[in-house]
């Protein structure tokens, strides 16, 4: 039982107890009437939070275990205050087909902490998607700026017919919007004329590539009738073109990443190349235009779209083979602890941006609110806690950062997964293998 606690319930902080019971919350209320527990935690002048969902985390593993792997990843998510984590499928092998699919959920099973379940991506045969869908993925991804997974992104035809079968099994699609075409004819015209810097890399991922992208796929969706959801959107016209589908329709859903919301093109620059990922930084207006949509409700949720490399391979001489993304499970609640502190968000925004909606967009059915019945997925925070953001102390095995150094309030100080402790104060105290491998409800 967790005593003495304020806790988010239904919209509002209350002080109760919580009693946990078989991985799950089986009472809310005063301790006065709370059933005898074997174990009692007092938690004085700390927040407990419904368990933080990612629905954005390349966990990499299998082949590319040097740059995360499923223990390494899920560790990270705990530190950071996660307890359930949506892993993406660009992995080697790629997440394309039941048998991959399958073979990564064992591979998990024996090394996670946290819960975690898996996207797919599109396989070449179409035929196969119900196959995944029964194998369990919640989930299926479509990378627009590289060809990644078996449906030729470059067919609208294609698209429609991958997008119409996942809309009649009801399966939410995640896309990368970024227009393959438009980056590649840009890069070899930049390529062909010596050009090799970031602003290099700026140009061939313009704001009109997502833009483009964006515009294609809601043309897709509106003869689909699929539930689509943008990715780090990043770009102040593709979020207003987001924004007014979402006026008629309620199949279209967004995210928005920390490093979109808190740096600009300027830390880019002054970073260098270890900063750079797709879609890339953007000017201040596109991060204003972020913020406004974070708290006017456009914005669905926030994902850390955690990218893992080795660091060698974010120095590459050349920035055409430098690889794209940061690490991002633990710096994204202090973060948005931070903003909060400054009156930049509220707690409903957090608790709605990194708990609720993640859950409602992704059936997560027993997660993301602390009720009665629900899984014990709490994450309990230090709203106070002052501290700099240390790469060194990661549990990723990605050491490096945008945010290295930055001083933020308020972190994640312990963190329940179906009812047991797996991070307390910044240690990974539970055995790997103790979190749970997440499949779509009703699969097979």
């Amino acid at each position: 039982m967790l005593s003495n606690v304020k806790a988010y319930v239904e919209n509002k902080l209350v002080d109760c107890s919580l009693a946990v019971e078989q991985g799950g919350i089986f009472k809310i209320g005063k301790e006065t009437n709370m059933p005898k527990a074997s174990v009692k935690i007092d938690l004085p002048k700390l927040l407990v939070l419904p368990g933080l969902i990612d629905a954005h985390v390349h966990l990499r593993d299998e082949e590319k275990a040097h740059k995360e792997d499923f223990h390494s990843g899920t560790a990270a998510a705990a530190a950071g205050g996660f307890t359930t984590v949506l892993d993406m499928p660009n992995n080697q092998p790629v997440t394309m087909c039941p048998e991959a699919i399958r073979n990564r959920m064992k591979t998990a099973e024996t090394k996670i902490v946290t819960n975690v379940a898996f996207y797919s991506e599109f396989p070449k045969n179409t035929s196969e998607i119900d196959g995944i869908v029964k194998a369990g993925a919640i989930a299926f991804k479509l990378f627009m700026s590289e060809q990644i997974g078996g449906l030729n992104i470059d067919d609208d035809q294609a698209l429609l017919e991958g997008f119409k079968i996942l809309s009649g099994l009801d399966v939410l699609i995640a896309v990368h919007a970024e227009d393959k075409a438009a980056i590649m004819a840009a890069k070899k015209r930049l390529k062909h004329n010596g050009h090799n810097s970031i602003d290099a890399f700026l140009v061939a991922h313009s704001e009109d590539v997502e833009v483009k992208a964006v515009r294609r796929i809601l043309r897709v969706v509106k003869q689909a009738k699929a539930r689509v959801h943008f990715c780090h959107v990043s770009t102040k016209k593709g979020l207003d073109m987001i924004c007014s589908r979402k006026k008629s329709s309620k199949s279209v859903t967004c995210e928005a990443t920390p490093h979109h919301l808190f740096l600009s093109v300027e830390n880019l620059r002054k970073t260098g190349t270890t900063a750079i990922m797709t879609p890339p930084l953007r000017e201040k207006p596109h991060v204003t235009a972020l913020w406004n949509g974070v708290k006017n409700g456009c914005v669905d949720i926030v994902a850390s779209d955690h990218a893992p490399h080795g660091l060698e391979e974010k120095n590459a001489k050349a920035i055409w083979d430098v690889k794209v993304g940061i690490p991002g499970l633990e710096t994204t609640l202090p973060l948005l602890l931070t903003a909060v502190k400054k009156r930049q968000l509220s707690l409903l925004d957090v608790v709605r941006l990194m708990a609720e909606r993640p859950a409602e967009i992704f059936g997560l059915r027993t997660k993301g609110f602390l009720r009665e019945g629900n899984d014990a997925d709490l994450t309990i925070v230090d709203l106070n806690k002052k501290h700099k953001i240390d790469v060194l102390f990661f549990k990723s095995k990605a050491k490096y950062s945008p945010f290295d150094g930055y001083d933020v309030i308020g972190g994640p100080v312990k963190t329940f997964v179906n009812g047991l402790l797996v991070m307390d104060d910044g240690e990974i105290v539970a055995k790997a293998g103790c979190g749970r491998v997440i499949r779509r409800q009703n699969s097979l």
